[in-house]
């Protein structure tokens, strides 16, 4: 009894994140790590087991103490809030929005009260979810929102590269103008201490540079001399191994051989491309994703969120296809960063 709880919210019901959080529960890896528990709609649970004929019996509860905790029976807090008879998988849907945001709201909840000891998202619709009310751009928003943090960063996390963002869900216009070097020094301590959580021992930090060849002295642009360049120099001298700007065409071609255990990318689509080459395997003949590896962690809150790293994949939801690599790997990040807690 002494694994730590780990809450899993159902992702949205119109996607596969209910189908990979019941395979991912059926995984004896799974359970021998934590007592793992669902949070959403057991409807919806029950539906995607008898599609898909999945070995899982649906135990619904009103709270984490009713859990039993046993594989094969999959525990979940019951929050009744989809229609069922009215779900359409790959369907952009409001109630759908509403079920999904309101299980992971009820997972912050639970954390921040203790109940459970880490927490980990199932994949959601931005739109479905602000087609309900809530106008968040994604998961690492409302959880700083609910837990009345300031200072956070997204962490992937891969077999060979790790990646903090010094931002995300921005436009590039606006990606530019946050390249600041107060932003900068802040992601280079959280990842560090977020590696240290993780149990990773190369330490080393990689900052990529914004511009085409880190500015090239100038001559495409200032922020990496004026802004990045002076935030390395200020890691180092508080003591943290770091390089950088890198040009990132570089950065992460060194990263991804062990030159660097953690990056700092500029902006999104700089650190999650690279990010999802590495990780996810499509195969071009059966037209779908053999493999989905990456973990999502959001760093600098009081409690602890990890992720898959993937969308919804609304074309193959219901179709029992979907991986749960992805949804695995983070429930072993969850735990790992349990064990450490600060």
């Amino acid at each position: 009894m002494n694994k730590p709880i780990v809450a899993i919210s159902m992702g949205d019901p119109a996607s596969i994140g209910p189908e990979i959080a019941v395979k991912a529960l059926l995984q004896d890896a799974v359970h021998a790590q934590c007592r793992p528990i669902l949070i959403g709609d057991a409807a919806v649970f029950q539906q995607i087991i008898g599609l898909l004929q999945l070995p899982a019996v649906i135990h619904p509860v009103q709270n984490v103490k009713e859990a039993d905790f046993v594989k094969g029976t999959i525990d979940v807090l019951d929050l009744g809030i989809t229609d069922i008879s009215k779900l359409q998988f790959g369907k952009i849907d409001s109630n759908c929005g509403e079920a999904s945001f309101q299980a992971v709201k009820k997972m912050i909840e639970l954390a921040l009260a203790g109940e459970v000891d880490a927490t980990v998202t199932g994949p959601i619709n931005k739109k479905s979810i602000n087609e309900a009310g809530h106008h968040f751009a994604g998961h690492t928003e409302i959880y700083a929102h609910y837990t009345g943090t300031k200072k956070y960063a997204m962490l992937l996390v891969e077999d060979h590269i790790n990646v903090i963002h010094v931002s995300t869900h921005v436009s590039l216009r606006q990606a530019c103008d946050l390249v600041k070097k107060e932003r900068i020094l802040e992601v280079i301590e959280l990842i560090v201490d977020g590696l240290k959580k993780l149990g990773k021992t190369n330490l080393k930090i990689g900052v990529a540079g914004l511009n085409p060849h880190a500015g090239d002295s100038g001559l495409f642009g200032t922020e990496d001399d004026l802004e990045i360049a002076p935030a390395v120099e200020a890691a180092r001298n508080r003591g943290y191994e770091v390089e950088g700007p890198v040009p990132p065409d570089t950065l992460f071609a060194k990263a991804a051989t062990g030159a660097y255990g953690g990056v700092v990318a500029m902006y999104h689509d700089q650190g999650h491309i690279p990010f999802k080459l590495a990780g996810f395997k499509w195969n071009a003949a059966k037209q779908k994703m053999d493999s989905v590896k990456g973990v999502n962690i959001t760093l600098g809150l009081p409690i602890i969120r990890t992720s898959v790293d993937h969308g919804t994949a609304f074309e193959i939801a219901g179709k029992g296809i979907a991986s749960a690599d992805a949804m695995i790997l983070a429930i072993e990040s969850a735990v790992q960063l349990a064990k450490n807690k600060s």
